[in-house]
């Protein structure tokens, strides 16, 4: 079973990012860049597969810039097979990155697609849904456990009210929350093996995908800075400020 995984570069979540002076976006001016942490629980899903034995190829794509290949490399040093880079420098929506992700699916065929249910970037939480939706495969979103049973996975997903499990004909495609799994750490041999392992790079006309934005980003701001809070002496004074000045009770 060949299993296929999206990446995807953002900034490190140790990062604390600060907004351009013109309101254009995020500064990303000398700043440390990471996988997705969601991306590297859908890696290490893909990877266990394969040594349980499910699993006989781990194929990993990104898109993006050059520098995505940083990823990668982190990718194929985790346990990944090989890698494909879709080389764009523009700002690409969640449907053009699933339009992009759907011509690599149908360029190779992989029996379960995995992605990280969302991005800590964008944050849109819509990619992986948007690949289903146009791949036509079943979708196993918000993953905390998934089980390959014959031709079909069965993905234990989180929901508001507690736990859904569902069963998908393969192939099909899982999107990963946090509780799926711990990503585990690149050794250092196996970060120098990833080094001679394929990489392949195209570019969107090459996958006949056309990546005109129809979003365009007005401004960026940095969220409010927070008041500090008071103190109280008392839950009577704590009632009373709640009634008479939050007008919250």
């Amino acid at each position: 079973m060949k299993v296929l995984v999206a990446v995807k570069r953002v900034v490190d979540f140790n990062v604390k990012v600060r907004v351009k002076a013109d309101n254009s976006g995020v500064d990303l001016a000398n700043v440390k860049m990471a996988m997705n942490p969601f991306c590297e629980i859908a890696v290490e899903e893909a990877v266990c597969l394969k040594e349980q034995g499910i699993a006989t190829e781990v194929v990993v794509v990104s898109i993006g810039s050059s520098a995505a290949q940083e990823q990668l490399r982190t990718a194929l040093a985790l346990g990944a097979d090989r890698a494909i880079l879709v080389e764009s420098a523009e700002d690409l929506t969640s449907l053009a990155v699933a339009k992009l992700l759907k011509a690599v699916v149908d360029k190779e065929q992989p029996q379960l697609v995995i992605l990280g249910k969302q991005s800590i970037d964008s944050d849109n939480n819509q990619t992986g849904q948007m690949l289903a939706a146009l791949s036509g495969y079943g979708q196993g979103t918000f993953a905390s456990k998934v089980a390959i049973s014959g031709d079909s996975v069965v993905v234990t997903r989180e929901i508001d009210g507690g736990a859904q499990t569902v069963a998908l004909k393969l192939p099909a495609i899982v999107t990963t929350d946090l509780r799926l799994n711990v990503p585990r750490y690149a050794s250092l041999p196996n970060i120098m093996k990833a080094k001679k392992k394929p990489l392949e790079v195209l570019t969107p006309s090459a996958l006949g995908v056309s990546c005109a934005c129809t979003v365009h980003i007005l401004k960026v701001e940095a969220p409010a800075a927070r008041s500090a809070g008071i103190k109280v002496k008392s839950v009577a004074e704590l009632v009373e400020k709640l009634k008479n000045e939050a007008k919250v009770i």
